[in-house]
This record gives structure tokens, C-alpha cells and sequence, in this order.
């Protein structure tokens, strides 16, 4: 028995000395990429404790055939792959709406809720500057049929400022 505690305790310091980066306390920026129409998001981060963080993103869009937003929100942990390089997980969901216009479809629109995931990399510059490529993938859970029913599979660009 002491023996599986000694082990079990060595397990713990070397994962901890593996994943010594420091996030940030606030990072800022830009999500680019593809989510239901929704090409780029404004995306906020904020350190929960040292390896964890919140994610919210806000995807808006105004077109002559629709008009949406779309609010997600990730909680993730982070871990070093090498240096400044760093890989991230993380679970959420979010919430949005659809509203069609000018005959686009017979469709009216409407609310709708979603699951998300995400696993991503990223390089935290010297400079406050944070890059990030993730993937995303997401599924509709209520409301309004064109997105409850989908699986949807996000892949983007992050870029944020870091304070």
C-alpha cells in the first residue's frame, strides 16, 4: 500500500513539473474561421487557476439573407508541449439565434442551444501576442431545427492579446 501511495505521488510531481507554463491573466482577440456561417467571433480568455481557463466567444452575423449570433462559452486546460508551445482541451456549449430574411427559406428561424468541445495548440509569443489553431467540434442539443439536428465540425485561427 505504501508503496502504490510513493508511486502514485511520483506520478503527480512529474505531471506537475511537465505543465509549468504560465497562462494569462486576460487575453483578447479574434477566432477566425468556420462555424455555422459565423466567420469570425470575438473571443475572450480568462485564467481560472494555473492550468485552467474560460473561454467566451461572441459570433455575430448580418447578411441579406440572415441575421445571427451565436455565444459560446469553453472552459480548458492547458499543458506544454515545449517552450511556449502549449496544447489545450476543454468542454462548453453556448447559445444562439437565426433569423432569415427575404424569402432565403420558409423557415423563420429561431433560439437555439449547443454542446461544444475543443482541442487545440498555441504559441505565446514573447510579445503579449497568443496564436492558437483549434478544432471545434459542436452539436445542436434545442431549438430551432437547422442547428439542433447538426454536428458541426469548427476548425479556426486565434489570434488574441494578452494582458
Amino acid at each position: 500500500m505504501k508503496m502504490l501511495k510513493l508511486i502514485i505521488g511520483i506520478f503527480f510531481l512529474a505531471t506537475a513539473s511537465m505543465s509549468a507554463q504560465n497562462i494569462s491573466e486576460h487575453a483578447l482577440g479574434l477566432r477566425l474561421g468556420d462555424s455555422d456561417g459565423f466567420g469570425a467571433e470575438i473571443s475572450y480568455q480568462k485564467s481560472i487557476a494555473r492550468y485552467n481557463r474560460v473561454e467566451v466567444d461572441l459570433g455575430w452575423r448580418d447578411s441579406r439573407n440572415f441575421d445571427a449570433f451565436k455565444l459560446t462559452g469553453i472552459y480548458q486546460w492547458v499543458h506544454t508541449l515545449d517552450g511556449n508551445f502549449n496544447w489545450y482541451y476543454g468542454v462548453g456549449g453556448g447559445l444562439g439565434s437565426v433569423d432569415f430574411n427575404n424569402g432565403f427559406t420558409d423557415d423563420d428561424g429561431g433560439l437555439f442551444i449547443f454542446g461544444a468541445g475543443d482541442i487545440g495548440i498555441e504559441y505565446d509569443f514573447d510579445i503579449p501576442l497568443l496564436l492558437s489553431l483549434d478544432f471545434r467540434p459542436e452539436i445542436g442539443l434545442v431549438g430551432y431545427d437547422g442547428f439542433s439536428d447538426n454536428f458541426d465540425f469548427d476548425i479556426a485561427l486565434g489570434i488574441r492579446y494578452q494582458f
